[in-house]
């Protein structure tokens, strides 16, 4: 394909948009991805008492964001991972089971976003 010295400038910049689209489309589905594994994950690492805790878990798009959230119970999601104390004195030990999901999605996010612009 022969391009002529005026239209490189155009052809370069035709070429960059549908790149660009391509790779905004693969984030988001890496995105998707990313959550949908950590809202698993959380199903499988939360304590389970009666178990509507641990069915809770939802993610929603709000924009461009992907939230996880705990729709059953969400005011449990601080107490149970840092603990609290008890009403007759004492504490409650720390459950931790957020964190090393979060951790665990961020990095497949940076991971799976390394490969969609590296190819």
């Amino acid at each position: 394909m022969k391009i002529k010295p005026d239209k490189l400038a155009s052809e370069i910049t035709k070429a960059l948009r549908t790149y660009t689209s391509e790779v905004e489309k693969d984030i988001l589905k890496v995105e998707e991805k990313v959550a949908i594994d950590a809202v698993q994950r959380l199903r499988t690492n939360s304590p389970q008492d009666t178990g509507d805790y641990r069915k809770g878990w939802r993610m929603k798009r709000e924009g461009k964001k992907i939230v996880i959230y705990n729709a059953t119970d969400a005011s449990l999601t601080h107490l149970l991972e840092k603990g609290h104390a008890q009403r007759g004195g004492g504490r409650v030990a720390p459950r931790v089971h957020i964190a090393p999901v979060e951790e665990k999605a961020i990095d497949e996010f940076i991971t799976g976003v390394e490969k969609v612009v590296k190819r």
